[in-house]
Parts: structure tokens; C-alpha cells; sequence
């Protein structure tokens, strides 16, 4: 199918519109496994404006990638359950005598909420502002765009469903880094070495992290070669690293609650199996007005290594 861009000329000025038949063929480009970076490089040869046709990609690949998540949602309601897994060990905050704040370590933090299915902590200055900053600073030269598992060969793909850029720091790789794993590690009784390094997003307005789990699927063959450096996750701390002015709320959807993006707070949930009955479905949700900054830890069973 060709890509020939459709113009008309207004006054002078050359406007494109896109077509039923354009997003049909991305659509198809996306099926076929074609890049995204590719598939508007043959826009841009086929005489496409650079924005418009961005606009384009993005627009139809959200479009299409909600309809397939509509649609496994259904499949997955009308079809039974597989095996579910058994429960593990998982990490948690001594939160049972309900006490409205934790000494750990260094600081004081205070917990603001808890919830027991699916498991979310939410604490109160979890960071200081000046650790924040000093994080946010140090993660700034190295961001990329984010990327996801893939599913099939276990490596990493750049995903439509995820909008932000981010990077990774190695365990204890700066003072600030290795004060706050181990913050984490004290809050929640898991071993510093049972965690993957932390990671940093940014999120400018409009970018978000469609619902997901953070689990690895051992139905998908991509999953084996990820479980051997540490079995499962069962454990995620985000920190809000900064306040946006509108939007960025972490969301569980199956639940039906939502946490502000705080400067300094942390939300902690768990999952004890790779199951839905977890309920520890979770998103990003888009960002409205000014950016996000977020730190995220990943627990796993044993030492990541």
C-alpha cells in the first residue's frame, strides 16, 4: 500500500490529513513487526511532514494498542483462569499496629495510606527534597527512551504503551543511591542484593504508562532467561521525584484508586504470585501539565544478579 501523503492547498499553505487508508497501513507495519522509527522514515520519503506524520504514528498506534487491550481484557473475563501459581515470600513494611510513622534508618516517614488487596503502602517523605534533586541531576545526562521486556526473546523493545525515557543506575552506584536502597531494603526487611538497580523516568505532558504488571509471565518464552538472574519480582517502590502541576497519578485500576505524584512520597505494592489475582495491575497516568520525575525498585526473590 503506499504511503503518498493526501494535500490540499489553502490559501498558499500545504496541509495533509490523515486518512482511514494511512492508519490502516501503520496498523499493518505494526502487525508485520516493523519499527516505528522505520515506519515514518517511509512516511517522510513518501512526502509526509515530519510532525504530521508522528502525529499519525502516535494517535494509531494508541488507538490500536487500546483495542487489543479491550480485547484480551474481554478474552480474559470470558475464558477460565490457568493454573494459578502458589504464593511466595514477599517484602513488607511493619505497618500491622497501623502506626502513623516508621522509623527507618535516618529518616522518619509517615505512612498516609494502606491497602491490603491488592498490597500498597503509600509513605510520606520517603525522600528529601535535596536527595530528589540530587538523583533527578545525576540521572538527567543518561536518559534514552523507555523500554519494555520483550515477551519473545526476553531482551528489551521500546514499546508504545510506555512514553516516557528513563535509565538505570547499578546497585550502589552513588552515595545517594546506595542510602536509599538501603532505606528500602530497612522499610520493607529485603535484602539490598534482592534488588535490580534503580531507575529513573521522565515523563513530559502527554506521556504515560499504559496498565500493566510488573511480573514476568512465565507463559512467554522471554520470561525464562529474566527469572534466572533472580526468580520473579514480587515487589515495586516508586518515588516521586518531583510534583507535576496537573496529571501523573500512579493508578490501579482493578481497585479503583489512584496516588498523587508527591515530591519526596513512595508508593510500595506487592504481588505474590504471577497472577491477576494479584490485583496489582497498575499505570502511570498521563501527565497533564508540567513533567514527572519517578525512581523505581524492583524486588525480586533472590540476589539479582
Amino acid at each position: 500500500m503506499q504511503t503518498q501523503s493526501s494535500t490540499q492547498n489553502t490559501g498558499g499553505k500545504r496541509q495533509q490529513y490523515i486518512s482511514v487508508e494511512l492508519r490502516q497501513w501503520i496498523v499493518q507495519q505494526a502487525q508485520a513487526g516493523v519499527a516505528p522509527e522505520t515506519v515514518l522514515e517511509a512516511m517522510k520519503s513518501s512526502g509526509w511532514d515530519e510532525d504530521v506524520a508522528i502525529q499519525a504514528l502516535e494517535e494509531t498506534l494508541r488507538s490500536h494498542l487500546s483495542q487489543q487491550q479491550a480485547v484480551a481484557q474481554q478474552q480474559q473475563v470470558a475464558a477460565p483462569q490457568g493454573h494459578e501459581p502458589q504464593p511466595v515470600p514477599v517484602p513488607d513494611a511493619r505497618v500491622r499496629d497501623q502506626p502513623s510513622k516508621l522509623r527507618v534508618l535516618d529518616r522518619e516517614v509517615t505512612v498516609l495510606s494502606v491497602m491490603k488487596l491488592p498490597r500498597v503502602i503509600v509513605l510520606g517523605g520517603f525522600l528529601s527534597d535535596a536527595e530528589c534533586d540530587q538523583i533527578v541531576a545525576l540521572a538527567k545526562p543518561r536518559m534514552a527512551r523507555s523500554e519494555t521486556v520483550d515477551n519473545v526473546t526476553g531482551g528489551s523493545e521500546v514499546n508504545v504503551a510506555r512514553t516516557s525515557r528513563g535509565m538505570f543506575f547499578e546497585r550502589g552506584e552513588t552515595g545517594v543511591i546506595d542510602r536509599v536502597e538501603k532505606r528500602i531494603a530497612a522499610l520493607l526487611d529485603w535484602p539490598v542484593q534482592n534488588g535490580e538497580g534503580l531507575q529513573v523516568l521522565h515523563y513530559q505532558p502527554g506521556a504515560e504508562y499504559k496498565p500493566h504488571y510488573d511480573y514476568f509471565d512465565p507463559v512467554h518464552p522471554g520470561s525464562a532467561p529474566i527469572l534466572k538472574r533472580g526468580g520473579q519480582r514480587v515487589g515495586t517502590v516508586l518515588m516521586y521525584l518531583n510534583t507535576p502541576k496537573k496529571g501523573g497519578g500512579t493508578t490501579f485500576p482493578d481497585v479503583g484508586f489512584e496516588v498523587a505524584p508527591i515530591k519526596g512520597n513512595a508508593v510500595f505494592f506487592s504481588y505474590d504470585r504471577a497472577h491477576v489475582n494479584t490485583k496489582s495491575l497498575h499505570g502511570g497516568a498521563p501527565v497533564i501539565e508540567g513533567e514527572k520525575w519517578v525512581a523505581t525498585k524492583w524486588l525480586r526473590e533472590r540476589e539479582f544478579v
